[in-house]
């Protein structure tokens, strides 16, 4: 994710056209460092959000309202006496910079006019809300710098504002072509950090796309490419930026499957496995993009316990897995033991008392054998000794092959929760997985004994076609798919051999198109423990192939006649309901 200066860029001119000539109607200071304006503009009644928080500064116009503290902080108290129905003038950034700057027109305590300016600066940790005078002096800001926690700046009452210069960076927007190759060349990094170490606004993500788009290698030192294909560099670099320069915004948010992975104002075409979804405002894509990455973040935090849970459980059973495999490889000889017991019957006529080995044809290979004996011991003995040997490791081998079955089947089931756990997107997903490891002896159920209904529904798809898709969430919804819910021609599909969803297309009685198998089978990849893979083997078979064994643990199904295919793991362009 990138807040860069052309996201700046775009939110500036948004909020030219929703909020100048607009009067501030109400301050609101919710948090230690956020602000909530309400304006009434000629455009109606906006509410604007200010946020220096260190890990996720934001500016962006919501619908949202916030309550006031009972009692208001300094600094709001502070705005309310200046800026209180005062009028936005005009709304700026400096260069290229993550800064937006509010000019502000109000009548002072003596009704003389005046202007105050108020300065947001998104820049991450260093980010602030800074109250200045027209002429640039601080008046307050909602965090205090000093020289203390600063050396390069103070935001003080009564210092000079200015905007610190400690990267040396240029402005994209004015640079001569002369001056883009000094600086890039200037520097033994790679192009693309070349490209944001050298120009304000302009973040990784940005430089990796304007390298894309003049076809060069992101990580080749610019000192290394010919005067040319600088030339060629710098071309691109001005015909990207022009889009800036002439207000031409298209903001969009890039997902993986459903998660956001990247949030833009101009096109990006270095993401080619990314879904692009385009938005008419940038407010709305950064309350959609962080509404929903926080809602991920809640959810992986509300796993933590569940994947502990699970991570512990496969632990233990993968070392005891080990064990039983070092403990089976024991008992791999144990037929040598049988053939000892029978030659010894066979030649044992020839031992002589007190012997200690025995000479003898084995008649399964034709070959020569030296077989140990107990000197003390009769032939007949050494032999009821060997099939005593024999017998025993026989009944480990059969006792520790269920054992690692079993084990296996243990181990194969968590890393299947690992997967359901890893697409959960609500707090009904997570609840359903945690009835699903209670039923499963996994979780101990407190307080009652009773089963947990948990409302919860599988992912639906619809096919190019208009085929309806399912997706089970977690082992019993893919248990309830396959068994209650699909019919006998309806089509199952899975990941060959890895962790996954259960995917059920219905087929209505007709015929399923290629192109229905082929969306079908890259859900199964997307939602398995191969997602991100390239090629994922698909095994798809009608549902009344599926059968579940007896005893055998939620979501474990087995089927003997299948088909395959092989198919990437990218869900884009496939519609979700």
């Amino acid at each position: 994710m990138a807040f860069d200066g052309i996201v700046v860029a775009n939110l500036v001119h948004e909020l030219k056209e929703e909020l100048l000539n607009g009067r501030i109607a109400k301050i609101v200071q919710s948090e230690a460092d956020e602000l909530l304006l309400t304006i009434k503009s000629p455009a109606g009644q906006k509410r604007l959000l200010i946020c220096a928080d260190a890990s996720l500064p934001l500016v962006y116009l919501t619908e949202t309202n916030k309550t006031a503290p009972m009692t208001a902080p300094n600094f709001c108290m502070l705005l309310r006496k200046h800026i209180s129905n005062g009028r936005i003038i005009d709304i700026s950034q400096p260069k290229l910079e993550r800064i937006i700057r509010f000019t502000i027109e109000h009548l002072n305590e003596l009704g003389d006019l005046c202007r105050k300016v108020l300065i947001v600066e998104i820049m991450g940790k260093h980010s602030n809300i800074i109250f200045c005078t027209e002429e640039g002096k601080i008046i307050d800001s909602i965090k205090h710098v000093s020289a203390q926690i600063s050396s390069v700046r103070e935001v003080l009452p009564g210092r000079e504002y200015f905007i610190p210069d400690t990267m040396h960076k240029a402005d994209p927007l004015t640079v001569p072509k002369e001056d883009f190759s000094t600086l890039l060349t200037g520097k033994p990094s790679p192009v693309s950090k070349a490209l944001y170490t050298s120009f304000t606004g302009i973040s990784p993500v940005v430089a990796e796309e304007i390298c894309h788009l003049a076809g060069l290698d992101s990580s080749v030192p610019a000192k290394e490419y010919s005067e040319d294909i600088l030339c060629h560099l710098y071309t691109q670099f001005e015909l990207f930026l022009s889009a800036v320069k002439e207000k031409c915004f298209s903001p969009a948010i890039y997902y993986d499957g459903r998660e956001p992975k990247e949030f833009s104002s101009l096109p990006l075409t270095h993401f080619p496995n990314y879904t692009k979804q385009e938005f008419s405002s940038i407010s709305e894509v950064l309350r959609t993009y962080y509404s929903t990455r926080s809602q991920l973040t809640r959810i992986r935090q509300k796993s933590v316990d569940l994947r502990h849970v699970v991570q512990t459980a496969l632990e233990r059973s993968r070392k005891k897995y080990d064990l039983q495999l070092r403990q089976l490889k024991d008992t791999e000889n144990r037929e040598k033991y049988k053939v000892y017991g029978e030659l010894i019957n066979t030649y044992g006529y020839n031992v002589s008392e007190g012997a200690r080995q025995l000479e003898a044809l084995n008649y399964y290979t034709n070959e020569m054998l030296t077989i140990p004996l107990d000197p003390t011991q009769t032939p007949q003995e050494n032999a009821q000794r060997y099939f005593a040997k024999y017998n025993k490791q026989k009944r480990t081998f059969e006792a520790l092959s269920e054992l690692c079955k079993e084990t296996k089947d243990d181990i194969t089931y968590l890393e299947s929760i690992q997967t359901a756990l890893d697409i959960a997107l609500t707090e009904d997903d997570l609840a359903g997985i945690k009835e699903e490891l209670t039923e499963t002896g996994y979780i101990k159920r407190k307080f009652t004994r009773k089963k947990v209904k948990v409302k919860n529904t599988p992912l639906h798809y619809i096919s190019s076609d208009g085929y309806h898709m399912y997706v089970g969430k977690n082992n019993l919804q893919n248990d309830e798919l396959t068994f209650d819910f699909a019919v006998g021609n309806d089509w199952w599909f899975h990941a060959k051999q890895a962790p996954g969803s259960h995917v059920i297309v219905k087929t209505n009685g007709e015929e399923l198109p290629d192109r229905t198998f082929e969306e079908a089978g890259r859900l199964a990849a997307y939602y398995s423990s191969m997602r991100g893979s390239e090629k994922v083997e698909i095994d798809y078979v009608e549902k009344k192939h599926v059968k579940k064994p007896k005893g055998g643990k939620p979501g474990f199904v087995v089927y003997y006649t299948n088909y395959s295919l092989v198919i990437d793991s990218d869900i884009s362009g496939i519609q979700e309901v």
